[in-house]
């Protein structure tokens, strides 16, 4: 990515990560990592009460904003959305818990969000896409998520295109899909069905957003970057690399993509 020698910090991206459960405390970290090492300039991430100290050990370059509890709830809407309106991208979903609270709280923040989105996992929805209408957003389903959203895979294109958002696909190849265009993004391997992938592929494409490139762009150089990840992770590793292995490539292969 090139920057401005006489830019300022937050010039280059901020970004804010909204995830997490009781039980899930990596999808948000992953997200907040893979963030970061796409080069952005500040970073914040809200997740379970429960998980602060532990946020705060991988991310020392990072705003820790707890929910109130360890769940996300009604009372954490408005300050989450005070926290994001100045922001360049952010990323929703991954690892909060699906039940009823939650998902509204997700929805209501969804609804009334006005910074690019990068929506994954819990917040992927059967009424995800009236959410989105008209606003800038990345949805990246894995096909179990799809059908959750009602969506069949031939109708990809003619989704994107009826409400004016990029999808993304994941699986051994990836469709990067808008209402114009549809690529495939083949390479990788099976080592990249590893725990955690998803997540990062959400936080890098957010942070390559904060950036400034291009949301389709991004979307893609994304799933590019992933691909080449797995590729250089297994000549070293076979399959035995993990999430975070994928996280520490970033910068280098960003760097030559």
């Amino acid at each position: 990515m090139q920057r401005s020698p006489h830019s300022h910090k937050g010039d280059n991206g901020k970004v804010a990560i909204i995830g997490g459960s009781r039980h899930i405390h990596g999808a948000p970290i992953f997200n907040a990592l893979a963030a970061e090492a796409s080069g952005i300039d500040t970073l914040s991430i809200c997740l379970p009460q429960c998980h602060e100290d532990t946020a705060k050990h991988w991310m020392l370059n990072a705003f820790v904003h707890p929910f109130h509890g360890n769940t996300i709830a009604n009372e954490d809407i408005e300050p989450i959305l005070e926290l994001i309106a100045p922001l360049d991208c952010i990323v929703i979903g991954s690892g909060i818990a699906r039940t009823g609270e939650r998902i509204a709280a997700l929805e209501e923040i969804i609804a009334s969000c006005t910074t690019p989105m990068v929506l994954d996992a819990t917040a992927l929805q059967a009424n995800t896409l009236d959410l989105v209408r008209g606003k800038q957003a990345i949805l990246t389903p894995h096909l179990g998520e799809l059908e959750r959203m009602g969506i069949e895979e031939n109708d990809l294109q003619d989704v994107a295109n009826e409400y004016q958002t990029i999808i993304v696909l994941k699986g051994e190849v990836d469709r990067v899909v808008s209402g114009h265009t549809s690529d495939e993004i083949s390479g990788g391997n099976a080592g990249l069905t590893t725990g955690g992938t998803g997540d990062v592929l959400a936080g890098l494409i957010a942070g390559l957003v904060a950036q400034g490139l291009a949301p389709l762009d991004a979307a893609r150089d994304s799933c590019i970057i992933m691909k080449k990840a797995g590729e250089k992770l297994q000549k070293d590793y076979g399959f035995s690399y993990t999430a975070l292995d994928t996280i520490r490539t970033i910068p280098s292969l960003l760097k030559n993509l």
